[in-house]
């Protein structure tokens, strides 16, 4: 297995640096996401694939009275995720599980948010985790998808061939399987190379 099949499945020692480094590296573009989320003070965030927990960490400064979820399904991501957050988990305030995206322990029309930060591209079966997600999410809550890699680039296809499992979706793509499971005002951002959809329940 190849290291960077850690960006995936964080697994062993590989997958603890991986995960360490994928808080660093995708800080920027996750900054730059967040930005088009809107949510109340007191809202109630999914953050899906949540890695090492470092998006957590941030909606967790952003909305001060919020409580935030994460969900993965690498053992390594959990963990860190938790190491991040515990002050936050302590108070009550967050919580990390181990779960697919795909079948999610969540309760109907919960959360006000859920975000996915450089993670849809390793989702099995786009639209039945996009219904998974609509789902947990209250009716006009939104849904917000970030990913360094928008698909309109060459370059992006050698990150497909290095990582087993992955897909790079345009923009087009992306708003397609969301309309198809019935999400709305389906919103497109871009800058650089990132792409940042939004939508609404």
């Amino acid at each position: 297995m190849s290291f960077f099949e850690n960006t995936r499945k964080p697994v062993g020692f590989g997958g603890k640096i991986m995960v360490a480094m994928m808080n660093v590296g995708h800080s920027a573009v996750a900054r730059w996401g967040l930005q088009f989320l809107n949510a109340a003070p007191d809202t109630k965030v999914l953050d899906c694939g949540c890695g090492g927990g470092a998006n957590i960490r941030r909606l967790l400064k952003k909305y001060p009275q919020a409580i935030i979820k994460g969900i993965d399904y690498s053992p390594v991501s959990v963990e860190k995720s938790k190491k991040v957050n515990e002050a936050a988990i302590a108070e009550g305030r967050c919580a990390v599980l181990q779960g697919s995206v795909a079948d999610m322990m969540f309760a109907d029309n919960w959360f006000d948010a859920v975000t996915a930060f450089e993670t849809v591209y390793f989702w099995p079966d786009l639209p039945r985790c996009f219904r998974e997600v609509s789902r947990v999410l209250k009716p006009g809550g939104t849904f917000l998808i970030c990913n360094e890699s928008n698909g309109d680039t060459d370059k992006d296809e050698k990150w497909t061939e290095i990582i087993g499992g992955m897909t790079i979706y345009k923009d087009t793509q992306l708003k397609a399987y969301l309309e198809q499971v019935g999400f709305h005002e389906v919103q497109i951002h871009k800058k650089k190379g990132w792409l940042c959809v939004t939508a609404r329940k």
